[in-house]
């Protein structure tokens, strides 16, 4: 299985409007992947490692596949559609990085 991360940096003076990516975009995305898109989760950042400090990353996105490939074929024909709907909710450039998910525990 893979993972494949979608990470919003939290820099200052940048939005995010968390309702927005959880109620629309998200859904959107599970919409148009489809089957290929087993589950997806999506985190808001809350604080930092130290006491007080800020999160790394103001929101998180993560899709899980069954391969890279099945990313690719699924995600290809949607890629338009699914990267113009970004500035409906944030500003922030994403991050997005691909993992081999090597344990998985419920």
């Amino acid at each position: 299985m893979i993972k494949v991360s979608v990470m919003y940096p939290n820099t200052p003076g940048t939005h995010f409007n968390h309702d927005y990516y959880r109620d629309k975009h998200m859904p959107l995305v599970k919409a148009r992947l489809g089957a290929p898109l087993r589950y997806y989760t999506v985190d808001k950042g809350l604080a930092g490692g130290a006491p007080g400090s800020a999160p790394t990353y103001a929101a998180s996105g993560h899709l899980f596949f069954d391969s890279v490939e099945d990313f690719q074929a699924s995600f290809g024909p949607h890629t338009t559609e699914i990267m113009g709907d970004i500035p409906n909710y944030t500003d922030i450039a994403p991050v997005i990085q691909i993992s081999e998910v090597v344990v998985a525990k419920p």
